[in-house]
């Protein structure tokens, strides 16, 4: 099992539309793309330098497969729907894989 993280820290200005957003429509298109069994969102409890509010969407993945095939498919895409915040979020992605669950 893999897990494709996606860290993003938000402009308080947006902060209320992006969280909306997200919670409506891109993780449930995320997993709508059938690459990912399940997204976990969490809040980042430590305060950034640079302001904002930073947060966490874990998407689980069966297989590195499933996340390559998400690259090839539906990455841009999904990639081009957070256009309508450009300038108020950063992100970066980090892919991890599970070693053990208890």
């Amino acid at each position: 099992m893999v897990i494709y993280n996606v860290t993003t820290n938000v402009q308080e200005e947006v902060h209320e539309d992006w969280l909306n957003w997200m919670k409506a429509e891109y993780i449930p298109a995320m997993l709508d793309t059938g690459k990912f069994t399940k997204a976990l969102m969490t809040k980042v409890l430590t305060k950034e330098p640079m302001g904002g509010i930073t947060y966490s969407v874990q998407y689980t993945a069966e297989s590195m497969a499933y996340l390559k095939t998400f690259y090839v498919e539906d990455h841009a895409n999904m990639v081009a729907k957070t256009a309508i915040f450009k300038g108020k979020i950063v992100e970066f992605s980090t892919e991890l894989q599970v070693m053990d669950e208890q």
